[in-house]
């Protein structure tokens, strides 16, 4: 049998796009990249670990904020190219701005605005 990371369609330096979605209410909590050790390491361990591209690192989520994703589900669209990870989110947050969910920019009168609001400032979150 084939390596079922064989299966995935990576982009051209190895990554593939993968969404947290929160269990229970379905909310779409963040965007981040894997490669293949990042997924791998998701699968094995039961927690979402991502590529970052801003680090050039292996990055396990929470493990500077402590707010660890649970993973719940792990699945693979129909064009096995974005993987969906339904997650429990330690802590209520998600998002390093110390919001609930990174998607808390709305476009209203041809600008952006917050919507949702800081549930812990990111300064007490990071130290």
């Amino acid at each position: 049998m084939a390596d079922w990371l064989d299966e995935i369609k990576w982009t051209d330096d190895g990554l593939v796009p993968a969404i947290a979605q929160e269990e229970g209410s379905n909310k779409v909590l963040m965007m981040a990249w894997m490669n293949r050790e990042a997924l791998a390491l998701t699968a094995e361990s039961g927690h979402a670990v991502y590529w970052s591209r801003s680090r050039g690192r292996l990055w396990h989520k929470g493990e500077e904020s402590g707010h660890q994703q649970v993973i719940k589900d792990i699945r693979l669209d129909c064009d096995n190219d974005v993987i969906l990870l339904v997650v429990e989110q330690k802590g209520g947050i998600a998002c390093h701005t110390g919001r609930h969910n990174c998607f808390y920019q709305k476009f209203k009168d041809n600008q952006w605005v917050s919507v949702d609001p800081v549930l812990k400032d990111p300064d007490e979150i990071y130290k």
